[in-house]
């Protein structure tokens, strides 16, 4: 059970980054979960169970298709 934590966490070691360590062109230091769930909640009207239903799909990507999710929707 405690290798399965660690796995979970490690899955979301690049949400919790600072946007400026995971985006040379961004100089926000907010961490990209916070960043990510802002702007779904701004494009939803603020409907927090469709944002929590979103940004469950952000802890089972790859860091590489986060990253890709993240720029296609913060630049």
């Amino acid at each position: 059970m405690e290798a399965f934590n660690m796995a979970e966490a490690l899955k979301t070691e690049l949400l919790d980054k600072e946007m400026t360590e995971v985006f040379d062109w961004s100089d926000d230091k907010t961490p990209l979960r916070d960043a990510m769930w802002n702007h779904v909640m701004d494009d939803n009207g603020h409907n927090t169970m469709a944002t929590i239903a979103e940004a469950k799909k952000w802890e089972s990507m790859s860091d590489a298709d986060l990253k890709k999710t993240a720029e296609d929707m913060l630049k």
